[in-house]
């Protein structure tokens, strides 16, 4: 079986258990599963189930979902159509079926412009919720995206499928077939290869000054790019060409992008001048020499990973400001790096480039130290075992995309069951997993609704200001929570699948909903949801799924009966007002709600009395560690760190005294301060003492 066969396999497999726990069919469950990947990519910003088909006409109209209201996408209005069958073997596309699967969701496109279409639809249909959003949203949609989601293999170049505009309005296409869905989900790699021809298809070649160093830099250039130029180029790729991470900081419209569009309108010429660029990358590139120097013909994944809101800024201004974009000129930094380096790499750039919005996008990125955090604890807890399980397991936090296919691939038979014993793959969790629980538990649940970017963008947001301050809160207790969290929000989902008061639809909008809502009435009451107890059991109690069901059935409510004038619920699920509507409501729990909840104030003394343990169990383990070490290599990192100039007086006068062992002897403290300052020493580059040597 091919890598391909078997990870159709495994996918089918999980559809069907979607579908199954969930009460959906197989088609709608995919839609869910994709939908969400689609959303962590970043092709689009949320996925909202929408389902209309009407075959019985000679040409078929059909619609799967969309991807938000296009006033809160940058004017992009996002169409979604699912082609998907159950089956052993892998089906295969070929361009005239994709053809065909387009034009059924660009008809629906073309249709909901047309007021007797509307008037025939069901007006509490998700389906007539989006023509209406369509109709009523046109003047503002800048571009229009159409988007098959398929567990087929496709053939054939679809790029070259030519799609009208209308009234203007440019109409793109993506494909994520079946090879790209593995290819996103095994390694992270969002986008199909985006292929520029600056000189087939955008005016011609730009110049280029090669700027790299030395034989271990990377191949790196300065360039200027013509604004129409870059106009075009936006204007057929459009978010593609921004770094999945960068884009949320493009829905901010702040003063930078006033400030730029003022540059462009009133002193165009002066715009190289005051404006700080941009910061590409690309994984290869193909540059020709002329008589002038250097020209770059084309680029392979381009991607602008600083400076997308000039990108953006003036792809808006081509119309309104067409004669001014002609005189406007922007620097670009292009470095080309190899897909395999780009992980580490990329967010680098991003985060030490220039900046017209000061952000620190390692926030976004995998490897910030937060994301690592998780990843060492998830990989070295045990989780108690549940009751219908004899062994203790753990959780997976997947820190980069793939990570848990990688470590998996990676074994043998044998090694692959104990992996899946340790790790079952109901217990795995991602970045983006990971701020929809924390922003549902921190009262946000329209933030949740937003889809993964946006809530993830968010959720980041907050986090530097929390790691900087109490970074050492993220510990073990914390860990254990947030896997309870994760516990409660699957078995929700599980729960309101299957209520009898469930009315089908907006389910994730209820999930997180109805948590925030009971969060949120615990919290008023001087209570909390007893997290450490599922964390024991890994298994909510019966009282607490009669609890949030009560919570579940006023959340559902509160969606399907919006604010008067709103149409598009899932629209109205993302807005504030919904929250503001459910968490004023007043109604009875039921009894069982005290037995799932204790105070506050135990939950803190609980973490109070876990930090007092880990400081004791910290302060013994730098006791044992440093007299293990021995005095020869603390005398040893003294001198290497007065030779590099690095550390404090103080901490070098501590690793005195540890070099000074037996005849001098560390406090507590000291042995602490020690190792501190030893971890250090190894960053910049000292060497680790193996302990079998000193020991």
């Amino acid at each position: 079986m091919s890598e391909l066969e078997e990870f159709h396999h495994q996918l089918i497999a999980d559809i069907q258990g979607d579908a199954d726990a969930f009460g959906l069919i197989t088609s709608e469950a995919f839609f869910e599963k994709i939908g969400e990947l689609i959303t962590e990519a970043g092709e689009i910003d949320s996925a909202s189930r929408a389902y209309f088909d009407n075959n019985a006409l000679q040409k078929r109209i059909q619609l799967d979902g969309y991807g938000g209201d296009p006033r809160d996408c940058d004017g992009i209005l996002s169409l979604i159509l699912c082609d998907f069958e159950l089956g052993k073997q892998i089906r295969t596309i070929d361009k005239a079926k994709i053809e065909r699967l387009v034009n059924r969701v660009y008809r629906f496109l073309e249709m909901s412009r047309k007021h007797n279409f509307r008037e025939e639809l069901e007006e509490t249909s998700a389906a007539f919720g989006v023509a209406d959003l369509i109709a009523s949203t046109w003047k503002q949609v800048e571009k229009v995206q159409l988007l098959i989601i398929s567990n087929a293999d496709a053939r054939g170049n679809a790029d070259a499928i030519k799609i009208s505009e209308i009234n203007g309005v440019p109409v793109t296409f993506s494909l994520w077939d079946l090879k790209r869905i593995k290819k996103y989900m095994d390694q992270g790699q969002a986008r199909a290869n985006l292929s520029i021809n600056f000189e087939k298809d955008f005016g011609g070649g730009i110049p280029l000054l090669r700027a790299s160093g030395g034989d271990g830099s990377l191949e790196s250039y300065l360039a200027v790019i013509p604004g129409q130029q870059l106009s075009k180029i936006y204007d057929k790729w459009g978010p593609r060409l921004l770094e999945a991470n960068v884009r949320s900081f493009l829905q901010a419209r702040g003063k930078v992008n006033r400030g730029i569009r003022d540059t462009i309108r009133d002193e165009p010429k002066m715009f190289f001048s005051y404006n700080n660029g941009l910061s590409a990358t690309a994984s290869n590139v193909e540059i020709r020499q002329t008589e002038n120097g250097l020209e770059l013909q084309q680029a392979e994944n381009l991607q602008i990973v600083n400076g997308g809101q000039t990108t953006a800024s003036i792809h808006a201004a081509r119309k309104t400001l067409a004669e001014q974009i002609g005189q406007v000129h922007v620097q670009m930094k292009l470095t080309i790096v190899p897909p395999e380096q780009s992980e580490r790499i990329v967010p680098k750039i991003s985060e030490f480039a220039n900046s017209q919005n000061k952000v620190n996008a390692a926030d976004f990125f995998a490897n910030h130290p937060f994301h690592i955090k998780v990843e060492e604890l998830s990989r070295r807890i045990l989780a108690p075992a549940r009751t219908d399980n004899y062994r203790e397991t753990k959780w997976f936090y997947e820190r980069a995309r793939g990570q848990f296919a990688d470590e998996r691939s990676r074994r043998t038979d044998a090694e692959k069951k104990k992996f899946d014993a340790e790790f079952p793959r109901s217990q795995f969790l991602t970045k983006t997993d990971l701020a929809k629980f924390e922003n549902t538990w921190s009262g946000l649940p329209y933030i949740v609704s937003c889809g993964a970017q946006k809530n993830f963008g968010e959720f980041a947001k907050s986090l530097e200001k929390r790691w900087g301050e109490e970074g050492t809160s993220f510990d073990e207790l914390w860990f254990k929570r947030l896997i309870a969290k994760a516990i409660v929000f699957k078995r929700t989902e599980t729960l309101i699948s299957n209520a009898e008061w469930y009315e089908g639809g907006y389910r994730a909008n209820i999930v997180t909903y109805s948590i925030a809502k009971l969060v949120h009435d615990a919290e008023k009451a001087g209570m909390v949801l007893d997290l450490d107890q599922i964390w024991r059991r890994q298994e909510i109690s019966d009282d607490l799924r009669s609890v949030l069901s009560v919570a579940g059935e006023q959340a559902q409510e509160t969606i399907l009966n919006p604010l008067a004038g709103v149409r598009n619920l899932s629209e109205w699920a993302k807005k504030q007002a919904c929250w503001n509507q459910l968490r004023s409501k007043s109604f009875d729990y039921p009894e069982e709600q005290e037995h799932v909840l204790v105070p506050i104030e135990i939950a803190k003394e609980t973490e109070r009395a876990a930090r007092a343990s880990k400081a004791v169990d910290a302060a013994a383990n730098a006791q044992i560690l440093v007299h293990q070490y021995g005095a020869d290599y603390w005398a040893s990192a003294v001198t290497w760190a007065r030779q590099h100039g690095l550390l404090t007086p103080r901490d070098i006068g501590i690793l005195e005294t540890c070099a000074a062992i037996p005849r001098r002897m560390p406090t507590d403290k000291q042995c602490a301060l020690a190792i501190t300052a030893l971890t250090a020493l190894l960053n910049e580059g000292f060497s680790q003492p193996s302990l079998e040597k000193v020991g």
